[in-house]
């Protein structure tokens, strides 16, 4: 007995050191990532893991295949990845992340395999706006930043809109609305007084044909909310058709003040709403950025986004400034000079602290026909203050190429700033919007000498005039 019993604990410890032993003749497939319909190349110690039953992707193969800029922290561990409008923060062996330098916790921690950081799938395709598939009988992730819209000509080159989800049901109970979905959103949330009022807006997405209402329109459907004493109405709509809009507004009955939360689990969104304490205050919420009509006069109509703003404060700088303030700052001289053009029909995305979303950009952008779009930012490196200089983006279009380059050639020189050239990035801002669009990065708020700089008003009003007369030059004025 004494004998078998350690014949079977050393065969346990073989397993455990070798454990394909007993399984030579299986011979399952290496994992695959397929991003945007091609598969993407693991440089050879990198692979597609699961852990503790989550499935772990190489983080930085895939966001350089996105054009995301990444850097690696060797001493502490950490990744940085950043594209047009969040930084996401990683650390090996540490479940919590940071966006945009607000905590969150992940299924499992970040690994170092094979000299190479795996993170857990899930918070890719929440964090990065990816669409996300995970085929577990072939070992197959599919990825999807984009697809393309076809025109009257096939696909048009460089128009992108995200996948539509679709909504299959909805329903209001325990003071909760629950909105079933065929893939996880993240919806706008504002909150409105005289009623007290909370406005969910689901963007990219429409009534599933199994909806139990075929809503067009302007067609308005209500729930039950009968036997709730905080809620007195719940409706909701197709707001918008193009691009598609789902919105539902949730009524307080009258006097009662009322707090809300939510979450996003399994495809299902849910808003909790609760009776307020009764020293809570209610203060509305910023309402989803307003789209003013289409203008008709023949003027071109020029859309400028300062970057980041309310909640997000973009990159901080090196002496703890915030990037949405230099971003409002200039762009608010951007828009003063465009109005004294008659030729020129000036829209902001933002004029005050508020954080417009990057998909509310967009729609903004696209549902105006804007001429051109022009998304202002300040770059940061703070792993390494020296890097300084003024570099301009764009996304495949030609003509958004033609438009950074000219913009990129009056900024450098106007401020002087070392000329780290014209790129193609892959943000959601020049990304999706349909007209020339152009990121412009002015200057580095981690570089002690141009965060100084880029706050004063002199250097943001040589900037100013540079951004007007590349735009000017562009659109031929």
């Amino acid at each position: 007995m004494k004998k078998t019993m350690i014949l079977f604990l050393f065969s346990l410890l073989l397993c455990s050191i070798f454990p394909n032993i007993g399984h030579a003749s299986s011979n399952p497939p290496k994992a695959k990532i397929i991003l945007d319909g091609k598969e993407i190349k693991l440089p050879s110690p990198a692979q597609v893991s699961i852990i503790n039953n989550s499935v772990m992707i190489p983080i930085r193969v895939v966001a350089e295949n996105l054009n995301f800029k990444v850097t690696w922290d060797q001493k502490i561990k950490r990744v940085k990845i950043q594209n047009d409008t969040d930084t996401l923060t990683l650390t090996v062996n540490k479940k919590e992340a940071l966006i945009n330098d607000i905590a969150s916790l992940l299924e499992v921690s970040p690994r170092n395999l094979n000299n190479t950081v795996v993170v857990p799938l899930r918070f890719v395709s929440e964090n990065m706006g990816l669409a996300v598939k995970w085929d577990n009988k072939n070992k197959v992730v599919t990825l999807t930043s984009s697809i393309p819209v076809a025109g009257s000509n096939g696909i048009e080159e460089g128009t992108y809109k995200e996948p539509v989800k679709q909504v299959n049901d909805m329903y209001f109970a325990n003071n909760q609305l629950v909105v079933s979905l065929d893939g996880d959103v993240k919806p706008s949330i504002s909150t409105l007084a005289n009623p007290q009022r909370i406005v969910v807006d689901i963007p990219n997405a429409t009534f599933s044909s199994s909806f139990s209402q075929s809503l067009n329109i302007g067609t308005i459907g209500k729930l039950d909310v009968s036997g709730y004493s905080t809620v007195s109405e719940v409706r909701y709509s197709l707001f918008s058709r193009d691009p598609e809009v789902v919105r539902i507004v949730i009524v307080a009955e009258e006097e009662i003040p009322f707090e809300f939360q939510t979450e996003m689990e399994s495809n299902t969104l849910v808003v909790d709403v609760t009776e307020a304490d009764e020293n809570s205050t209610f203060v509305p919420l910023p309402a989803p950025i307003p789209i003013p009509p289409v203008d008709n006069s023949g003027r071109k109509t020029v859309v400028i986004d300062p970057g980041h703003g309310g909640s997000d404060p973009g990159t901080i700088g090196i002496t703890n400034t915030h990037e949405k303030d230099f971003t409002l700052a200039l762009s608010l001289k951007v828009e003063t000079l465009l109005q004294s053009e008659p030729e020129i029909n000036v829209v902001m995305t933002r004029d005050e602290d508020v954080y417009p979303t990057r998909t509310e950009r967009v729609a903004l952008a696209n549902q105006l026909k804007a001429d051109l779009f022009v998304s202002i930012h300040g770059n940061s490196v703070l792993a390494s203050p020296q890097a300084s200089g003024t570099e301009s983006y764009y996304y495949q279009r030609s003509s958004s190429k033609d438009l950074a380059k000219v913009i990129h050639k009056h900024l450098v020189k106007a401020l002087g700033f070392k000329d780290r050239g014209v790129k193609e990035g892959n943000y959601q801002v020049i990304r999706e919007t349909t007209m020339p669009a152009a990121l412009l990065e002015i200057g580095f708020l981690s570089n002690l000498a141009e965060e100084e700089a880029l706050f004063t008003e002199a250097v943001q009003d040589k900037a100013a005039q540079a951004i007007v007369d590349g735009i000017k030059e562009y659109l031929g004025i």
